[in-house]
């Protein structure tokens, strides 16, 4: 199948803009700018008024927890979790698990995400709907280990990443997931470390999201979150570490040596009141720093453009430097970064050879206008209203706003049934 993108604005890996084609052969992009002379078009979509970016990439989340979007609002993270999330959480059937995958997949097309890494329960039904809606997911068992059936999910993750690893198309990968080091004791990490060798396979990971976790690691460890994992060999898996929003100048260290990736979540951060990541320190470090919504129930929404301004605009004021995190760079974090985060290669940018992740946004509307800098209206003044067409894979998942891949009407339907019958 070859698709052609016509006259579209296109935004270029080193953050330019340029007037052009993107030309799409099988999963790939076969050409942007001008396409070979005797190279023609199964299909055309015109590009005129659109701004064409690689799809967003959601580096920390739970979709399934769309089931629970305003269940459990303005409480502090332990106080949400032990006493609403966890016990509502123990209602939940598979059913609930896909139906809840189900919504956050429509929800992510209409707002321009392509891509997503992902932690919880059943997440064989969470690969269902992945496949099913023709998303790209990175999926990892969420494990905690203190819970009765912590090596029962650990057992789980391995099946996982057996019957779903490279599935569609190479549209799955699939990690560990030990949820904490406060849910997941040493002995415990260590048993996800060797599963993760003999697989090959890397881990997703909370770390250090909030000043009471790092406390009680230090007085029942003698050391960070951070250091923990170094030492019960987690970080020579490679990692996708969530949050890290309580690190020292030595866990910044030690995350550039083994290289582990940090999935920056600040609109749930704020919500949660859990404080904001030293992300200007990190980038200054060489970090690489996603983006990532984290679940719809301390969010309350999937809308990765709100997290690329947030992600701009908190760390500003934070540090009182308006050059702390500049658009373009929190562009490439919901992105580039992004696709690095979840090691997917080939992922994030607009070139020849890279995988066909495209979003077309709609630049007739009036916050648009004037456009005197595309990069800053993206991340500044744009809204998900915007994104008119999404391609995964080389694949239409939406067009002129209208989904392609899947039931919306059904899907609310049934999302909703399932979250009343849990929440009672």
């Amino acid at each position: 199948m070859k698709t052609l993108i016509k006259n579209a604005s296109l935004l270029l890996p080193d953050g330019c803009v340029t007037q052009g084609n993107l030309a799409v052969e099988g999963q790939t992009i076969a050409a942007v700018g001008e396409t070979e002379k005797n190279w023609a078009a199964d299909t055309i979509i015109d590009g005129t008024g659109k701004f064409a970016i690689p799809g967003f990439v959601n580096a920390h989340t739970h979709i399934s927890m769309t089931l629970l979007r305003s269940y459990a609002d303005d409480m502090k993270l332990m106080d949400w979790l032990e006493n609403k999330i966890w016990p509502v959480e123990a209602k939940m059937k598979k059913e609930d698990v896909y139906w809840g995958a189900m919504l956050a997949a429509v929800e992510m097309i209409r707002s321009g995400t392509t891509t997503f890494a992902d932690m919880y329960g059943d997440m064989d039904k969470v690969a269902e709907a992945t496949l099913e809606s023709g998303l790209r997911g990175v999926l990892a068992r969420g494990m905690i280990g203190v819970a009765p059936n912590g090596q029962q999910a650990l057992e789980e993750n391995k099946e996982l990443y057996k019957n779903f690893h490279g599935a569609g198309e190479g549209r799955l990968t699939v990690m560990f997931g030990p949820h904490a080091p406060y849910t997941c004791p040493p002995d415990f990490l260590r048993q996800v470390a060797e599963a993760a060798a003999e697989y090959q396979a890397e881990v997703h990971i909370h770390l250090s999201e909030t000043k009471g976790e790092v406390e009680n690691c230090l007085k029942e460890h003698g050391m960070t979150p951070i250091a923990l994992m170094e030492k019960v060999g987690i970080l020579e898996c490679g990692v996708l570490a969530a949050h890290c929003v309580h690190v020292t100048a030595e866990d910044i260290a030690l995350m550039k040596k083994y290289g582990v990736r940090v999935a920056h979540n600040p609109g749930s951060n704020m919500k949660l009141a859990s404080g904001v990541a030293p992300v200007p320190e990190m980038l200054k470090a060489g970090l690489c720093v996603a983006l990532g919504t984290d679940g719809a129930s301390s969010n309350n929404n999937l809308d990765m453009l709100e997290e690329v301004r947030l992600a701009a605009l908190l760390h500003k004021v934070h540090t009182l430097d308006p050059l702390a995190v500049p658009a373009w760079e929190a562009v490439r974090m919901g992105m580039e970064e992004g696709a690095r985060a979840v090691g997917i290669k080939n992922l994030g940018r607009l070139e020849k050879g890279a995988l066909a992740d495209i979003v077309l946004l709609d630049m007739s509307r009036a916050e648009w206008c004037p456009k005197f800098d595309l990069v800053s209206l993206l991340a500044y003044s744009a809204s998900s209203r915007s994104v008119d067409t999404v391609m995964a894979n080389g694949r239409v998942l939406m067009e002129k706003r209208e989904l392609l891949s899947l039931d919306e009407e059904r899907i609310c339907y049934e999302a909703n049934r399932c979250a009343m019958r849990i929440s009672h």
